[in-house]
């Protein structure tokens, strides 16, 4: 028995774990077949193999080699910084007012930000394609970076929203009791703390802008501005009859592998994020 005040944890199971197992092989099987697939080479490098026989990086050698390749990496962390820092400058600003503020209707505020997540991209392609070719946006870095900020900026809103309203308003107070004004407290009393959330949604944020596609293969046409994704979709082989499977997995996997160990590293942050403000006290 145990003692009276004490929390008892909850013991997993043999079937549980059984589950978890289950899962886990389950989402690192994808994965695993693109290594696979990457490491094999030859007319038909998609051959069912368990292992392929000859492993071999030379399809890693060749995306490497690849001008293209390399310039849409560029041009994706180019995108990806910086519609991830205006995200979070412009955002921490919307999310502290609508949490601290005395705003009306802020719930109102909140849930229309959020529902323009939810709105279908391929509805504003057509009319976002006509106005970018016409004012020299088509096929630019800043064409991509405007409407990608469109679609993170309520990401970055809700998410820190969360985050600031967790902190206490006493110290907030007890910044202005000791003179400090409004955006004084917000700098140097409200940031610091929210960092954490900062940290989180910048992650998130960056991932949706990193593996966005749709976006960026409309509203660019030439390898100046395409980004890694785009790039992919149009790797060719030796022939028009031949797809490169072994350099798409390559380069899938060259993409991949940096969001994977970053969101291995700060997945606590990641779930703190998502479930901010979902449990009150």
């Amino acid at each position: 028995m145990s003692r009276k005040g004490s929390i008892t944890e909850p013991r997993v199971g043999p079937v549980l774990w059984i589950i978890i197992a289950v899962v886990m092989i389950a989402s690192l099987i994808p994965f695993y077949w693109l290594i696979n697939t990457s490491l094999k080479v030859g007319p038909a490098p998609s051959t069912p193999d368990l292992w392929p026989a000859s492993p071999s990086a030379q399809n890693y050698l060749d995306v490497l080699g690849d001008g293209r390749f390399l310039t849409a990496v560029k041009n994706s962390l180019i995108v990806g910084v910086v519609t991830t820092s205006l995200a979070l400058l412009f955002g921490a600003s919307a999310a502290y007012a609508l949490a601290r503020l005395p705003l009306p209707r802020k719930a109102m505020i909140l849930t229309l930000v959020t529902a323009v997540t939810t709105f279908p991209v391929i509805t504003i392609i057509a009319p976002m394609f006509n106005i970018w070719s016409q004012i020299g946006l088509y096929d630019t870095l800043l064409g991509l970076i405007i409407p990608k900020l469109t679609f993170a900026l309520p990401l970055a809103i809700f998410t820190l929203s969360s985050f600031f309203r967790e902190i206490p308003m006493e110290l907030e107070e007890a910044a202005s009791i000791d003179g400090s004004g409004p955006l004084g407290t917000f700098f140097r009393v409200i940031l610091p703390l929210a960092m954490p959330g900062i940290a989180t949604t910048a992650i998130l944020v960056f991932i949706s802008v990193w593996n966005e596609f749709l976006l960026a293969v409309a509203l660019t046409s030439t390898p100046a501005a395409q980004t890694v994704p785009v790039a992919i979709a149009f790797f060719t082989g030796v022939n028009e009859f031949e797809v490169p499977i072994g350099a798409i997995t390559a380069a899938s996997v060259i993409i991949t592998l940096p969001l994977l160990v970053v969101v291995m590293i700060f997945q606590r942050r990641i779930v703190a994020g998502l479930t901010a403000g979902a449990v009150k006290g």
